[in-house]
This record gives structure tokens, C-alpha cells and sequence, in this order.
């Protein structure tokens, strides 16, 4: 059975008592939400790690998204970033790649792994295609679902499948004025796919053949944005609605046959229109877990991307947002390095972190008393514990020609605190 299935009936599993310990709930509270729907613990049934769950009243989780492309594939660097990914906070990784030996990287990625990993199988199906100097066109629905049944049998925890892109879909797409037309990697494969072949999408049409991969092993189905908007202007037009009304109800149809699920958002969006868009997903889809790329509320700042995802992050998981895929420095330029990718899971874990305080998620506001509470008493070892990215507190506080004061650079002598706390106690004289 799969951890909803057994949610269901009234079973605690291993991955449930995990996650009420981490988040700080009862057992039952856990157990009861994944019957639900409104949480999902990505975990293989082929997979041994600790289980993270992601959905209501727990802490927004963060994925990082790596993989070679055609133009680099160095296995290496990619395992670095996975370890780089994870010693940062990542609760999940991608694997995306495109290039080289895509089913070496993935047994490298499963092995090395200690957080859930995610795909997206259509890449491997097309990547294969082209190498043998075919057309996307010349996929088969067997192509598409053997690939997938390869990789959750390897064990994959979490695959995003592009079954919004339809044929209806697509027709609302062509009458929409939309400026950038369709920025899903994914979702442009399969939209080619179905206007080549006049046919309806496969995982669409076959989506019980999906449901049923997915139940043998307990992966979890992240039904993809493919018609997200890739530029603030598009934002919330009738294409990307159409698609989440069509993930909304396909959602409804996994949970019946016992299958995790959560729903893929956008993207590029005002940051006025941020909120208003997660609880739109929420009632659409019957508060499934939301998991959103950024949002980026501006579209002017390359090299500086993942500053504009944790700006939008923010406020998407202040608003009911779960998952936050991190944006790197390196979004719409280039293939992220090493440190393009510690900068994202960083700057998305401090979006996370100020959505929970917001959502008053358990821990969250204690852990900044905590910090201002050391601060005052200039405990270094507990601030460092305490922060978002205590290596680099560390490394910035040893770089200080004050390291050894118990006073910042900044102030020195003319600290504040020291200099308040003289004056309370004058005033007590």
C-alpha cells in the first residue's frame, strides 16, 4: 500500500511517526492530513532516508533543481551540487538532466541522495529520441510510461508529469494574447507532441496507466505546470487557469486510487497577484500541496534571480505555499555552478523560513526569540546554531577583526546594547 492508502485506514507508518517528530505534531494529526491529501510524504517504496512531508501546517520545504544539459554533463559537478544542495538545507533534489548517461546519473542521484529525489521522465524519453536523430513527434505513449515505470522502479520519490497540456488546453493557449507562449521545458515537449500527431496527450488519456506506476510504488505525482506564465505579464491568463482546473481534477482522481499528489504553480507573477494565485490553487484543487517555482515578481533582474524568487517565495508560502523550488543567480543565463546552487537553496530556505512565521508554523517565531535572545547576550555559539546558514555567520563573524570582543565591527565600543544596558542601569541609581 502507499503512505495514503494506509493514512486511510487508520494506519500509522515508520514515515508518519518521522515526520510528527520533525514537525513537532501527534502522530494522528500527521496520519490524518495525508489521508486527506492536504499532506504528502514523497518516499519509494525501493528507498531508505528519513521522510520529510510537505503540506499544511508544516514547514515549506525547498528543492533544488540540478542535472547536466547537452552542453555540459560532467557527472561529478553534479554529484557536488547534490552534497553542496543538501549540506545547505535543500529538503529535496531534482534530477533534470538532459545530457550524457541520463541512467547513470540517476543511479548516482538515488545512491548518493539523503533527501527525496524528483524528475521529470519526459526529458530521459525525448533525450533518447533526439540522440538517435529522432522527432519529439516519434514518442509513443509505451515510450513515455515505460520510462516512468523505469525510474520509480529505480526509485524516484516524486516525478512531474505534464497531463494539464491538452488539447483543449492548447486551444485556449492559441486564442490567448499571451506574450512568451509556454516556458515549461516539459510542457512545450508535450504541447509539440500533441500538435504533430493531432492526438491527446497520452498521460492525460492514459492517466489510470499512470495512477497505477505510481501506486506500485508509491510515488508521488506532481502534476506539472506546463502552461505557467514565464513572464509577469502573462500572469493568471485563461491558459494557465484552464490547466489548473484540469491538474484540480486529476488531482481528485489520484487520491481516489491511492496515489500522493501535489500540484505545480507558477513562475513569473506580480507580486501583487502572489497571494490571491495560492488560494486559488488551494480551493481549485482541494488544498492539495502547492509547490511553486519562485514566483519571480519581476522579470529585469538576471544574475540576481534567486534575491526575485525569495521575494516572491515569501510571499507565495506566507499565503499557503508548501514546496519552494529554488531559483539560482544563474536562471535564464546559463547552467548553474556549485555556487549558484548553495546561493538558491539559501536565499529560498530564508523565503520559507519567513512564509512559516507568518503561517505560524510550530518553531518558527521561537527560533527567532532564540536568536534575538542570544544576541543580546552576545552568545555567538548559539546564534551560529541558530541561523539560516551558520557557516557563513561563522566565516563572516572569524573575518572580524573583532572576533574575540564581544562587540560587531560595525559599533565596536559604541556598541548599543552594551551602551543600553549602561543606561539601564543608571537608571536605576
Amino acid at each position: 500500500m502507499t503512505q495514503l492508502e494506509y493514512a486511510k485506514n487508520g494506519k500509522i507508518t515508520e514515515a508518519v511517526k518521522q515526520v510528527a517528530e520533525d514537525e513537532g505534531f501527534q502522530e494522528e494529526e500527521i496520519r490524518d492530513k495525508v489521508a486527506n491529501g492536504l499532506i504528502v510524504i514523497p518516499k519509494n517504496k525501493n528507498r531508505q532516508f528519513r521522510a520529510k512531508g510537505i503540506g499544511k501546517g508544516l514547514k515549506t520545504k525547498v528543492n533544488a533543481n540540478i542535472g547536466t544539459s547537452p552542453s555540459r554533463f560532467d557527472i561529478e559537478e553534479e554529484m557536488l551540487k547534490l552534497d553542496t544542495a543538501v549540506d545547505a538545507g535543500a529538503d529535496a533534489v531534482m534530477d533534470l538532466s538532459t545530457g550524457g548517461d541520463l541512467a547513470l546519473i540517476l543511479s548516482k542521484f538515488l545512491e548518493r541522495s539523503s533527501v527525496m529525489v524528483g524528475t521529470v521522465p519526459i526529458y530521459k524519453s525525448v533525450s533518447k529520441l533526439f540522440s538517435e536523430n529522432k522527432d519529439c513527434a516519434d514518442l509513443t505513449a509505451d515510450d513515455i510510461f515505460e520510462e516512468i515505470e523505469y525510474q520509480a522502479k529505480a526509485g524516484v520519490d516524486f516525478i512531474t508529469v505534464h497531463c494539464g497540456i491538452t488539447r483543449e488546453s492548447i486551444r485556449v493557449l492559441k486564442t490567448s494574447d499571451r506574450l512568451m507562449g509556454i516556458v515549461s521545458r516539459g510542457g512545450s515537449l508535450m504541447a509539440e507532441w500533441i500538435s504533430k500527431n493531432q492526438k491527446e496527450n497520452p498521460l492525460f488519456e492514459y492517466y489510470d496507466r499512470l495512477l497505477e506506476i505510481a501506486n506500485t510504488y508509491d510515488v508521488t505525482l506532481s502534476l506539472g505546470d506546463g502552461l505557467r506564465p514565464g513572464a509577469i505579464c502573462d500572469a493568471e491568463d485563461r491558459a494557465q487557469i484552464t490547466e489548473l482546473v484540469i491538474l484540480g481534477e486529476l488531482a481528485e482522481r489520484a487520491r481516489k486510487a491511492g496515489v500522493q499528489v501535489m500540484i505545480e504553480g507558477p513562475g513569473h507573477v506580480p507580486l501583487n497577484r502572489i497571494a490571491g494565485d495560492m488560494k486559488m490553487q488551494k480551493r481549485l484543487c482541494a488544498q492539495a500541496p502547492y509547490y511553486v517555482l519562485g514566483p519571480l515578481p519581476t522579470d529585469i533582474a538576471p544574475g540576481y534571480d534567486h534575491i526575485v524568487g525569495a521575494i516572491g517565495g515569501a510571499i507565495a508560502a506566507a499565503n499557503g505555499a508548501d514546496f519552494l523550488c529554488y531559483v539560482t543567480p544563474a536562471e535564464h543565463l546559463t547552467l548553474p555552478m556549485v555556487f549558484d546552487v548553495r546561493d538558491g537553496v539559501i536565499a529560498s530556505k530564508i523565503a520559507a523560513h519567513i512564509g512559516d512565521l507568518e503561517k505560524g508554523v510550530k518553531g518558527a517565531w521561537e527560533r527567532n526569540e532564540e536568536m534575538s535572545a542570544a544576541r543580546n547576550r552576545f552568545d555567538w555559539k548559539t546564534m551560529f546554531k541558530l541561523a539560516l546558514d551558520p557557516d557563513m555567520a561563522r566565516k563572516r563573524r572569524q573575518s572580524s577583526e573583532d572576533k574575540d570582543r564581544d562587540v560587531c565591527t560595525m559599533c565596536g565600543d559604541l556598541c548599543a546594547l552594551k551602551t543600553s544596558a549602561r543606561a539601564a542601569e543608571a537608571m536605576k541609581k
